[in-house]
């Protein structure tokens, strides 16, 4: 885990904005925040707790306050309560392999009598309500509040470390939340829940009760679809019987003429259309006969009236132009001569006289017929009318013939029509017959939908009276499951005994050793402390001096005893794999100058990958920090101002910025 920046709001003494870069980079792992007593350094640390962990985190400052009113004093003085105080902590934390950076901001205000608190979290730079809203339950799988509040030590905690009883209390804490001894035993208790919770009820009884009541209703309903298929076999059969009686009454009705009776209106009907065509049919042939149709009588003479017309037509024509010949021939021959021979000449003059005398010839015939022009458009055009009116007499006679054929089938059909007393008693009968199949029809579709509907409930029952059996095998497979559970969690409930024994050993040890180490490298004296113990019943911590006897912590100077509670929060953290930042408030205050110089050289660097360090100017004096230098990434000063009770942060420390104003 790494924190990158914190960032407050009106919290506390700190007056509108303050913001602290905390970011480290390996080899500078420190950041060093100065201050005098009263400028926030405590604040600050409530401040890191407050924003992760809200009524749960364990402020100095707050004391036995409840929590709403611990909230409502954190609102700077000079601030509108109803804008409030707000508190934002980014930090960088590897969930499942990944690294994610987390922005938490922890905002409140008062409205009247009522406090008003809201938590938005931002992941990688995206806003997650569902984190937001559930923040608390989140910030325990990232960082439990038993494990991140051991990382968080002001002077006072350190101080109290120095107890053993209280020393004690912590370090059980650490060994259960941090090194995972509490995952044993919470599995532990979770299998002893497991196996209180495997017995049997009387479910076995009941289960077998449900069954022969299922077993008995399923009885009744086979019964019943049993009765429903032997009423649908008896109607099936007396249908097909009732079928064999319509088809002999119909055959019967058939034979009898029943066809042509229930025709016989269709017929009459048809008859009389027939007879109407047949008549229009013949009226259109009379029409026809009226017409120009009888010529055809006397073809001959017509052909030679036409004849005579055609020669009547050319002599007049003929007449008409005789003289228009004679001039133009004249005028021809006129405007031949001299370009002609005279024998050429003469040659053409008698071809022309030729034929204006044929031309005379034809215009002299005799006039018979004198025609008017319509009567020789009349004449010539009598072929053609002919030939459609011969076309449309042989269509009227086609369909005349037709039409009496037709007419005579349907007299001849009409003549076999029963009489309706002959033919009543196979229409009674065949109506009688029709209707029992109707009926028998209707029946076996009802007794159909009965004898569905009874097996529809058998398979339901069927299912439920499987599922009823299979619940009975799982309840006698779990008596067998339940035995063998019981069984199991008494063995797993033995080997946790033992693995969390191991554990807690294993862990006791190595902590042993890192507290050891620790406490040697910080301690001035040599050959003081030779070894070092921790009971596994209640964590109390023994010092073994050089003759292996225990060590009265009344023979260590309250620095001593100082530096072997920084001891253990190193050991802790060595042991932990060092994978949360440390933050240390005032840690200088009863040790000399010798202890000071190994805590600045020996344990500060190698506190964790990142130490916060809060301090006063005589605890890291200009000496001290020159020490610190190399391993410094940041340096800040909380400056108070006395006037308006305010502190602000600015960069630097002491002997580095020249801050002013420092109380």
């Amino acid at each position: 885990m790494l924190l990158r920046n914190i960032t407050l709001h009106d919290f506390g003494a700190y007056r509108g904005e303050q913001s602290l870069d905390l970011t480290t980079t390996p080899g500078r792992p420190i950041v060093l925040i100065g201050g005098m007593n009263g400028c926030g350094k405590t604040t600050l640390l409530d401040a890191l707790q407050l924003v992760l962990y809200g009524p749960r985190a364990r402020c100095s400052g707050r004391g036995n306050r409840p929590y709403e009113t611990y909230l409502r004093e954190c609102i700077n003085r000079q601030a509108d309560p109803a804008t409030g105080a707000e508190i934002e902590l980014e930090f960088a934390i590897t969930v499942e392999g990944e690294e994610r950076v987390y922005k938490v901001c922890r905002k409140w205000a008062t409205s009247g009598k009522t406090l008003h608190e809201y938590v938005n979290v931002l992941v990688d730079g995206n806003f997650s309500k569902a984190i937001s809203e559930s923040w608390a339950d989140h910030v325990e799988d990232l960082l439990p509040l038993e494990i991140g509040s051991l990382f968080f030590f002001d002077g006072e905690k350190i101080e109290s470390l120095a107890d053993p009883d209280r020393a004690s209390a912590v370090i059980e804490s650490a060994v259960h939340s941090l090194l995972g001894v509490n995952t044993v035993q919470q599995l532990r208790t979770d299998l002893l829940a497991l196996q209180r919770r495997q017995k049997l009820t009387g479910e076995e009884q009941e289960t077998v009760a449900h069954i022969r009541a299922l077993e008995a209703r399923h009885d009744t309903i086979q019964e019943e679809v049993d009765a429903t298929n032997a009423r649908v076999a008896k109607l099936r059969s007396r249908l097909d019987a009732a079928k064999v009686v319509l088809d002999n009454a119909e055959y019967s009705f058939q034979q009898d003429g029943g066809e042509l009776y229930e025709r016989r209106r269709e017929l009459e009907n048809r008859r009389k259309d027939v007879a109407k065509a047949l008549a229009a049919t013949e009226a259109a042939l009379v029409d026809l006969a009226a017409g120009p149709l009888p010529l055809l009588l006397v073809g001959d003479q017509l052909n030679a009236a036409h004849k005579q017309a055609i020669a009547e037509q050319q002599a007049d024509e003929s007449a008409q132009i005789l003289g228009v010949l004679a001039d133009r021939d004249g005028d021809i021959l006129d405007r031949l001569n001299g370009l002609l021979s005279t024998d050429d000449l003469q040659v053409f003059r008698a071809h022309l006289e030729r034929d204006r005398h044929e031309r005379e010839l034809a215009g002299s015939a005799e006039r018979i017929l004198e025609l008017t022009p319509d009567g020789y458009a009349q004449l010539a055009g009598i072929d053609q009318v002919l030939a459609h009116e011969l076309r449309r007499g042989r269509e009227l006679r086609a369909q005349a013939a037709e039409q009496a054929a037709t007419a005579e089938a349907l007299d001849r059909q009409l003549a076999g029509v029963p009489d309706e007393k002959q033919i009543a008693s196979r229409i009674a009968e065949r109506e009688q017959a029709l209707r029992r199949v109707h009926q028998l029809e209707a029946d076996l579709d009802s007794a159909l939908t009965a004898h569905s509907t009874s097996k529809g409930r058998r398979e339901a029952l069927t299912a439920e009276l499987q599922r009823a059996h299979e619940a009975r095998v799982k309840t006698l497979v779990k008596a067998e499951e339940v035995a063998r559970v019981i069984a199991y969690c008494d063995r797993q409930r033995a080997v946790l005994d033992k693995f969390g024994a191991a554990l807690l050993n294993r862990h006791i040890n190595r902590l042993e050793v890192a507290v050891l180490d620790s406490f040697s490298k910080l301690m001035r004296k040599r050959g003081l402390v030779s070894d070092l113990r921790i009971d596994t019943d209640r964590y109390r911590l023994t010092l073994i001096d050089t003759d292996g006897e225990p060590l009265d912590p009344g023979r260590l100077s309250a620095g001593e005893r100082q530096l072997l509670a920084v001891s253990l929060v190193w050991g802790l953290a060595r042991v932990a794999g060092n994978w949360l930042p440390s933050v240390i408030d005032t840690p200088l205050g009863r040790l000399d100058s010798r202890h000071r110089e190994h805590l600045v050289d020996r344990y500060f660097p190698h506190a964790s990958h990142q130490v916060l360090l809060l301090s006063t100017d005589e605890e890291i004096d200009e000496r001290l920090l020159g020490r610190l230098k190399s391993s410094l990434a940041h340096t800040y000063t909380l400056v108070h101002d006395d006037t308006t009770f305010t502190t602000s942060v600015q960069p630097g420390y002491w002997w580095t910025s020249g801050a002013a104003h420092v109380a």
